[in-house]
């Protein structure tokens, strides 16, 4: 299993809104980076659900549903999206700011590349930012 990190601004797309809906499509993703990690992506893969822009902070956890699939909001026919299915909340969200400042998650792509709006996230990192919502 890999784990990543899936960004969405609330006023767009929130973890409420995920969670009312169950699955959602992840489209609109026009990064070819971005676009690469969701390729990557398989069914049952864990993804933290990051609230960008306003409240920057990890808010929830979903599950790859369905793998990589052509994105019919994409007219160009280059970008695909996966579907993700909301699994839980973090019990405490874990901020932008908390993250910058632990020193075992320095080298996060969070960190390091903070506008890649789809990121893998290391084993390491997914179980330290767990213990630091609970």
């Amino acid at each position: 299993m890999k784990y990543w990190l899936v960004k969405s601004e609330p006023s767009t797309w929130s973890w409420d809104q995920h969670v009312k809906k169950g699955v959602q499509g992840w489209d609109g993703v026009r990064n070819h980076q971005a676009s690469n990690n969701m390729k990557a992506m398989k069914k049952g893969d864990l993804a933290f659900f990051y609230h960008s822009n306003e409240g920057k902070e990890i808010v929830g956890i979903v599950e790859v549903a369905k793998e990589y699939h052509p994105d019919p909001s994409d007219e160009s026919g280059k970008f695909g999206m996966v579907a993700f299915k909301a699994i839980k909340p973090l019990k405490n969200p874990v901020t932008l700011e908390q993250i910058k400042k632990d020193p075992k998650l320095k080298d996060m792509v969070l960190v390091k590349n903070s506008r890649l709006s789809v990121q893998p996230v290391a084993e390491a990192e997914w179980d330290h930012i767990l213990k630091a919502s609970a």
